[in-house]
């Protein structure tokens, strides 16, 4: 079976996600090198009024989709001669991702919103925004590759070449159908080429550093965010495992699993946060030990490189976008997947993803539910 990317070839149009960052501008850049028909779009995810609203100097952080992005955006694609065009998604931002994420910090669960932008907003509406336009794919500035199995017939996620760069682990909600349809043009292009390229074009934001917070909270600071925009905290009582009171604790939305620091609870051991519990409005810490966990039940699949799980398969298992893959199981678990580690592994926190890998290619991923102890 031959790849149906190459049907239509070089000279197709492609829209692409343009951020206003360098990694963004160099892949619109690489394509329209090659002969693809480029038109740029920039998603404004929060108006200036609502960049106001919820941090005046967000539009000068390391944070992204800002006006000023939109701007180096705009002038990216003038230089390069393409068009481009901004489309407010505001609203569906703001549902989507920013109250999925106060949601699920109230609800005891560590939520990650790069994921849920990707895969809920940024690759569903923007196919959509090219259709209109008269576009056949959709290009963005992410580190990672696609390929075409003719054995099987599906389209397959891989690393980038540039494993400090990776992104395949925040892009496995991408389905079949979007991954046909998908370009990284810097997947085979380390970083600092990528740098090189951009400044040896001109290009305003060639030397622009990459953003580093979530673009809709300043600094990192999650707490102030989540007290300032969602429901009003309640407090608690912090426990052990035995059920003890052992404190109180101001708004479970201010723990996640594995933390230590910041637990105003004095003992003769370091105590770190082993669960959390909405329901009851309980933090439950314990001994370092009490962390561990042999496995995960996995909800809200997908899968990419097989149709279906039907028996056991041996994978590296990433349960953070930052901790190392880890050899794992992965097995079929009603209408999820029950991922048994090789070792057990700290903080499996509800709400985080996990993705399997078997080699560079992605396996699959999906939200951990509860860890297995």
């Amino acid at each position: 079976m031959s790849d149906p990317h190459q049907t239509l070839g070089p000279k197709t149009g492609v829209l692409v996600a343009m951020s206003g960052g360098v990694d963004s501008s160099a892949a619109a850049m690489l394509l329209k090198d090659q002969g693809w028909r480029v038109m740029g779009v920039t998603m404004r995810l929060m108006m200036d009024e609502e960049e106001s609203a919820f941090d005046p100097s967000l539009a000068t952080s390391r944070s992204c989709c800002t006006l000023t992005d939109a701007l180096d955006a705009k002038e990216v694609a003038s230089r390069l001669d393409f068009d481009h065009q901004v489309h407010n998604f505001s609203l569906v931002f703001k549902t989507e991702v920013i109250d999925r994420f106060i949601s699920s910090y109230f609800s005891g669960r560590t939520p990650n919103p790069c994921i849920d932008c990707n895969r809920r907003l940024k690759f569903t509406h923007l196919y959509r925004r090219a259709e209109l336009l008269g576009l056949n794919y959709l290009a963005t500035g992410h580190y990672a590759r696609t390929q075409f199995d003719p054995e099987t017939g599906r389209y397959l996620l891989l690393k980038a070449v540039d494993l400090h760069k990776d992104q395949s682990y925040v892009l496995y909600g991408l389905t079949q159908d979007e991954l046909s349809r998908t370009l990284f043009p810097l997947g085979n292009t380390l970083k600092t080429e990528v740098r090189s390229i951009a400044k040896s074009a001109g290009l305003v934001n060639a030397l622009k550093p990459d953003s580093q917070d979530l673009c809709f909270v300043r600094d990192s600071d999650y707490t102030h965010f989540l007290e300032t925009h969602g429901p009003t905290p309640i407090p608690g009582d912090i426990i052990d495992s035995q059920g003890r009171v052992l404190g109180r604790h101001k708004g479970i939305h201010r723990y996640t699993i594995g933390q230590r620091k910041g637990l105003g609870v004095c003992w003769k051991e370091p105590l770190y946060v082993i669960a959390l519990d909405s329901a009851k409005n309980t933090v439950t810490v314990g001994l370092k030990s009490e962390l561990y966990a042999i496995g995960a039940l996995v909800t809200d699949l997908n899968l990419i490189s097989i149709a279906s799980l039907t028996g056991p398969m041996e994978v590296q298992a990433k349960i953070r976008y930052r901790q190392p893959e880890v050899p794992a199981i992965i097995e079929p678990a009603g209408s999820g997947i029950l991922l048994k580690f090789k070792s057990p592994q700290t903080a499996v926190a509800p709400g985080q993803a996990a993705v399997f890998y078997q080699g560079e290619i992605v396996v699959g991923g999906g939200t951990i539910e509860s860890p297995v102890f």
